[in-house]
């Protein structure tokens, strides 16, 4: 398949695509790998080093990871990444330490599948981190059994290229999962997922991209409520700076019988110069009549009043800018039930309005 061969900016699921970003991407020169330890938090567990869509298990520590042909979906970017990737199976009742995969790109194109399968009542955390330069392009199938559980968390701090995510999850009954994502590099980034939650079933869904000069992230994400009383939360925030535009997409579908659905939806922009762009489309599609669904979608700039009362105590604007900044994109990041890699998340996050502010 070839690079060029990208989906259409007229389809309405990429109508705010970066195809130009992925194709330039993918022409990136080969470049050096850097070290990838230093990208690992202070937890227990498996440590996996990815390098070029490669796992190398030389340097990784894969515990209960397995590596397996894994088939992805027909889909328009997840489709290239059939072939051997990283597995997580759990039997019922299991729980496992937490898996952390860094994902080093040194240029070009790479892509990798990978599958988590939680049995009933198991649980599993996930932390994923991507670094270096190229495309780096994922696809992730989640199968969760009756009442297991799964936290995710991702943060894209690429300082070139484009990272691209599709996203495939199955919730069985009473099953719970949490995914938290950060962009806070400078490459260009995609979020694209489809949940499926079975009855009783819980999704938090939601993170925060951060984007600054010319650089261009995006989510789009679609919970299906199949089944009656589900729960599902997705709690966007987006902040760009200079000619940047973030873009956030969220759908909620509830199905005809998923009766007692509750389904909330958060997308918040925040411009740092009238030169950004933030653009955002949530989006309801309920067919059952017993139901709480809402969504709330604004777009503005920092309060001009708390600027200036935090100025009128004797705080320089840059820091009264860089607190209520931190506010906003805490919001979503404090959904990380681990505290070792909240902090890290938001250490991260606050290195980049170091940088933008």
């Amino acid at each position: 398949m070839s690079v060029m061969e990208l989906p259409s900016t007229r389809e309405e699921a990429w109508r705010w695509a970066d195809t130009a970003g992925i194709a330039a991407a993918a022409a990136l020169p080969q470049i050096a790998g850097g070290e990838a330890g230093g990208w690992f938090l202070d937890l227990p567990g498996a440590r996996i080093v990815v390098v070029d869509g490669v796992v190398d298990r030389a340097v990784s520590n894969l515990g209960r990871v397995v590596l397996r042909q894994v088939d992805a979906e027909d889909h328009a970017l997840a489709a290239r990444t059939s072939g051997p990737g990283w597995a997580l199976h759990l039997d019922a009742d299991a729980a496992a330490d937490p898996v952390q995969i860094v994902h080093v790109a040194t240029g070009a194109a790479n892509h990798l599948p990978s599958e988590i399968v939680l049995g009933d009542n198991a649980v599993a955390q996930v932390v994923e981190t991507y670094v270096g330069s190229g495309w780096a392009n994922r696809f992730t199938r989640t199968t969760l059994g009756k009442a297991a559980r799964l936290m995710r968390s991702v943060r894209l701090l690429q300082d070139a290229g484009f990272t691209s995510l599709r996203e495939d999850a199955t919730l069985g009954t009473g099953a719970s999962l949490i995914a938290i994502f950060l962009g806070a590099g400078a490459a260009g980034t995609r979020i694209d997922a489809r949940i499926v939650a079975g009855e009783g079933a819980y999704v938090d869904y939601g993170g925060a991209l951060l984007t600054a000069g010319e650089q261009r992230q995006e989510c789009a994400v679609r919970v299906h409520h199949a089944e009656p009383n589900g729960q599902s939360k997705q709690v966007w925030r987006a902040v760009a700076a200079d000619r940047s535009a973030a873009s956030l997409a969220a759908a909620v579908e509830v199905a005809r019988h998923a009766q007692k659905t509750d389904g909330e939806q958060s997308l918040r922009g925040l411009l740092l110069q009238r030169t950004a762009t933030v653009n955002l489309k949530p989006e309801l599609e309920i067919f059952a009549d017993d139901v709480k669904c809402a969504h709330g979608a604004t777009v503005g700039e920092l309060d001009a009043r708390a600027l200036f009362y935090m100025q009128s105590r004797g705080i320089s604007r840059a820091r009264a800018q860089a607190l209520l900044t931190h506010a906003f994109v805490v919001d979503a990041l404090d959904r990380i039930g681990n505290e070792t890699v909240r902090d890290a998340f938001v250490a991260d996050a606050d290195a980049w309005l170091e940088r933008a502010l």
